[in-house]
């Protein structure tokens, strides 16, 4: 497994204060408080990537933000663009395609130089609105970004469909892990990448963004926002750092003492990484829909992964 060198490697993280932190060694770092259609499905190859753990079904919201009838709210168009837009991006281009097998969103920047890239998952509602927006802006920063769709063209419009889109995934982990594997060679392939590859993913796309990371796939880092996770030992030996972790304290879904324990587990076995567990944050906190949507730790946790994927991706200090 590669690995790659980082500044900061955070070992095991405790929250005692009343504000997020990680560990640093035995010094503590403070920080800020912070559209349905019918799918076809191809056959995995036999010698295609498998995953690496089998994962529990996975809600986008907090169990007790759930409504009476068993719905939650989906992100709507442009609901994040208050936390996530910035200044001075660059202009980009971005269309749907298809890249090396695997169907999604592609954005990049407009001009015909070479970039990093990221494999951008979506959240249990599929490839939305609010995903797509997500590739634009971090496109604007200067990365050639694909969303890749794991539910062939279908949406959620509601927690009913995001369960069972969702679950077929879960019920088929080798196919989607090809398909992001597939996608991470062909943009390695792409005239307008350099030859360094990331992933992330938000809720269901965090816990796929580890799959892709245990798989073969062979990542240059790899970005988990509160995906359920492994703590095997054997398992996460096959990781690709450096792994940025975003979490919060109050998820129930992803509860933090399996997150104490993933940190532990990867501080072990030396790799690379940082775990941020944001105080009073719930599950799918970065998620500008719901009761849990936590604007300032939002915001906190992305410029986080714009400094981690500067720093990973270019070597920029």
């Amino acid at each position: 497994m590669r690995t790659t060198a980082f500044a900061l490697t955070l070992a095991v993280l405790l929250l005692l204060s009343g504000c997020s932190g990680a560990l640093q060694g035995s010094e503590a770092a403070a920080q800020t408080n912070a559209t349905a259609t019918t799918a076809t499905t191809t056959p995995v190859p036999t010698d295609a990537p498998t995953a690496s753990y089998t994962q529990t079904p996975h809600m986008g919201c907090q169990p007790g933000a759930i409504e009476k009838n068993g719905t939650c709210r989906v992100v709507t168009n442009g609901s994040n663009a208050d936390i996530f837009s910035a200044e001075n991006l660059s202009a980009i281009t971005a269309k749907n395609t298809t890249i090396n097998g695997t169907s999604g969103y592609l954005a990049r920047p407009a001009d015909n130089g070479s970039y990093p890239a990221v494999v951008m998952i979506h959240e249990w509602w599929g490839l939305n609105e609010n995903i797509r927006h997500m590739a634009d802006i971090l496109a604007g920063h200067g990365y050639v970004v694909f969303a890749v769709d794991l539910y062939d063209g279908r949406v959620a419009t509601n927690s009913s469909e995001a369960a069972q889109l969702s679950g077929e995934v879960r019920n088929n982990p080798d196919e989607a892990v090809a398909k992001m594997s597939n996608a991470t060679a062909g943009l390695r392939a792409h005239p307008n990448t350099t030859d360094q590859v990331a992933s992330l993913g938000w809720c269901f796309g965090g816990g796929q963004s580890l799959q892709l990371s245990l798989s073969d796939a062979d990542l240059n880092a790899t970005v988990i926002y509160y995906g359920t996770l492994t703590t095997n030992e054997s398992t996460l030996r096959n990781i690709d750092g450096p792994v940025l972790g975003i979490f919060g304290a109050e998820d129930q879904v992803v509860p933090v003492e399996s997150v104490r324990e993933f940190n532990r587990v990867l501080d072990a076995l030396g790799v690379e990484h940082e775990i941020y567990v944001y105080e009073g944050a719930g599950h799918a906190f970065a998620n500008p829909s719901g009761e849990s949507f936590q604007p300032e730790a939002t915001r906190d946790a992305w410029s986080k992964t714009l400094r981690f994927l500067n720093e990973t991706l270019r070597g920029s200090e």
